[in-house]
């Protein structure tokens, strides 16, 4: 029976019992893990110490669990919290928006694939909209580093400079057309086709050059629901929290 020892963000958590939890771990090295944490919804003196904190959602800390082969669920047998990320507690904004990236990392990684690239955006995020001054503007350009980020460790980074119907370099346009199927952009339009600005294109282009985003709050939120409804094509599904998202502007 492996025994894992790392540090994890909970970005899922269900009451099992009385006494226990059933949770969806992060983690900085072993990627996704999902595990029985048994006792600890307890009071006694034992799994106080064993689960230090206890485990809620959002929260970060250290979690020591064995693996068992051929079993779905691990078993967390101790858990160190280290951040409850209070700061969520008092921005319904910055807790929406970390929600939104669980249900992500939930949805798009695989159990048990090391992912520290996504671990340290979601940690960047949730540290972004906790800040102080950590305004609608801060929030929206945080989300979508994050949302970038995210589809680029899982391989599915948008294609912004080539046409993905006709392969050739990309060619101005005055409106552009997203191919959820193909990933990417075109000039040739279709039915079914998502509308994309200009000025959402040359936003996408200066985050994945990595100039930091800000300024237009509609423009980064349009760029963040473009980002939104292509996860939710992948996915072929929405998301609960999917929902906040969309809701941020109108029109891509």
């Amino acid at each position: 029976m492996p025994r894992i020892t790392d540090h994890a963000i909970v970005i899922r958590d269900l009451d099992y019992s009385e006494s226990s939890q059933i949770v969806v771990l992060l983690t900085a090295e072993h990627g996704k893990l999902r595990g029985i944490a048994k006792g600890s919804r307890r009071m006694s003196p034992s799994s106080v110490a064993r689960f230090s904190g206890g485990l809620n959602l959002l929260n970060r800390g250290q979690v020591v669990a064995t693996t068992r082969p051929m079993q779905d669920l691990a078993s967390i047998t101790e858990w160190d919290l280290q951040d409850d990320h209070f700061g969520l507690r008092r921005s319904l904004p910055a807790q929406q928006t970390a929600m939104f990236a669980a249900d992500l990392l939930n949805a798009l990684l695989p159990d048990a694939d090391p992912h520290p690239v996504a671990y340290g955006l979601l940690v960047a995020l949730i540290q972004a909209v906790i800040s102080d001054g950590a305004d609608e503007s801060v929030i929206a350009g945080a989300l979508l580093k994050f949302q970038w980020g995210l589809l680029t460790d899982c391989g599915y980074r948008p294609e912004l400079d080539r046409d993905v119907r006709s392969d050739a370099d990309l060619a101005k346009a005055r409106a552009y057309s997203f191919d959820p199927q193909a990933g990417g952009l075109t000039t040739q339009q279709r039915g079914g086709d998502w509308r994309v600005r200009p000025a959402t294109v040359a936003l996408l282009r200066s985050l994945a050059d990595g100039v930091p985003v800000g300024g237009d709050v509609a423009g980064v939120q349009r760029a963040n629901r473009l980002l939104c409804v292509y996860v939710r094509s992948l996915l072929d599904k929405e998301l609960p929290t999917m929902r906040l998202v969309l809701g941020m502007g109108q029109g891509r």
